[in-house]
């Protein structure tokens, strides 16, 4: 099975792509994780990659479909992958499909963790770091024991300029008009919604039921 995972940030993706992989033993790929097994693996491809990014520029969707199409050849995902972080535009997403037909596999189930826009503001406002330890906690679904403490040092939690509600609704904008282009050339045939404002129990119920039914497919 080929599993693409979208969700705008703080909808809990991380956690469900590990879920998932764990479950189906499968790996989750993200884009960098991508990059990082080239570079240790030498290539010349993932040494350009890496001194690239490395310089803060940005890699071009010629080197990316390669590093992919080679990362995808490697004898754990011939039971199926799951990718996180790509596509990242419509291009990426054509091409994608090109090589998925090229080598006889299954058309790519889509899911989408969905989240109101309001409801991730209050979600990631609601996040602390522990600046000595860089633990993270949730006020509201991963309190500290002593509010504003760190539960290892003692040090006084932080809110990171990222989590901040202006940043925030500005990463949301970012993600609609990088991912929506990609969901609406997928498709309904292809994408499944999945309610990310349920409980993270649910949501994995949700998540696995739907890779179980494209494993299934998949065999």
């Amino acid at each position: 099975m080929i599993l693409l995972l979208f969700g705008p940030p703080g909808c809990g993706k991380g956690t469900q792509a590990a879920h998932l992989a764990e479950r189906f033993h499968i790996p989750a790929i993200s884009t960098g994780e991508m990059f990082r097994a080239e570079c240790n693996a030498g290539t010349e491809l993932g040494k350009a990659a890496c001194s690239i990014i490395s310089r803060g520029g940005l890699v071009s969707d010629e080197a990316v479909e390669s590093i992919v199409a080679s990362r995808t050849a490697r004898p754990d995902c011939v039971n199926g992958f799951l990718l996180d972080g790509y596509p990242r535009t419509v291009p990426q997403a054509i091409w994608f499909s090109a090589l998925l037909r090229q080598r006889g596999l299954p058309e790519p189930v889509v899911m989408h963790i969905d989240v109101a826009d309001e409801a991730l503001v209050v979600r990631l406002t609601a996040r602390r770091q522990c600046p000595a330890c860089l633990q993270i906690y949730n006020a509201i679904s991963i309190p500290p024991r002593v509010p504003g403490i760190c539960d290892r040092d003692g040090a006084l939690l932080i809110t990171r300029d990222d989590d901040r509600p202006e940043v925030i609704r500005q990463r949301l904008r970012a993600y609609d008009q990088l991912t929506g282009p990609i969901l609406k050339w997928y498709g309904p045939r292809l994408v499944r919604c999945v309610d990310g404002s349920q409980s993270p129990g649910e949501v994995r119920r949700a998540v696995e039921a739907i890779a179980f039914e494209a494993s299934c497919a998949f065999a």
